[in-house]
C-alpha cells in the first residue's frame, strides 16, 4: 500500500472518531456533576494552591476533562463547588489516575471536612462555556 493512501486512510480515520465523539456529547454522553466541599479553615489558603494547580493542569493536558469551575461561597469561604463536565465517563474514568488529580487528592485528604458528588443532567447537553 502506498504511503499516501496510508495517510488517507489515516485522515478518514480521523474524522471518523471525532464525528463518533460530537455525536456521543450530542446525546448527552458527557458526564457533569457538582462536587460541593467544605475545607478546614485553618488550611483553607493551601488546600487553594492543591486545587488551582490541578483544575489548571487538568484542562491544559486531558482532552477529555472539558470543564473545572470552582467557585467558594462570600459568606462561607469554606464551602465550595465545583462544576464538572467530562467527555463522557471513561474521560473522568481517566482523569482519576492522573498524577495530578492523585497529587490533589492525596495531598488534600485531611482538609476536607466533607466531600458530596451531585450527578446533574445539563438543560443545553453540550453546551460550550464561553
Amino acid at each position: 500500500m502506498k504511503a499516501s493512501n496510508v495517510v488517507t486512510l489515516l485522515f478518514i480515520a480521523m474524522i471518523f472518531a471525532v464525528s463518533m465523539e460530537n455525536a456521543q456529547a450530542q446525546k448527552g454522553g458527557q458526564m457533569v456533576r457538582l462536587a460541593r466541599l467544605v475545607i478546614d479553615e485553618a488550611q483553607l489558603e493551601s488546600y487553594r494552591q492543591f486545587l488551582k494547580e490541578e483544575i489548571e493542569t487538568s484542562v491544559k493536558v486531558e482532552p477529555g476533562v472539558l470543564t473545572l469551575y470552582a467557585v467558594f461561597e462570600k459568606q462561607n469561604p469554606t464551602h465550595l463547588t465545583i462544576l464538572e463536565i467530562y467527555a463522557d465517563t471513561a474521560s473522568y474514568r481517566a482523569h482519576l489516575k492522573t498524577p495530578h488529580f492523585l497529587k490533589y487528592k492525596n495531598g488534600t485528604a485531611d482538609m476536607v471536612k466533607s466531600l458530596e458528588l451531585v450527578e446533574v443532567d445539563p438543560l443545553v447537553p453540550g453546551m460550550k462555556i464561553k
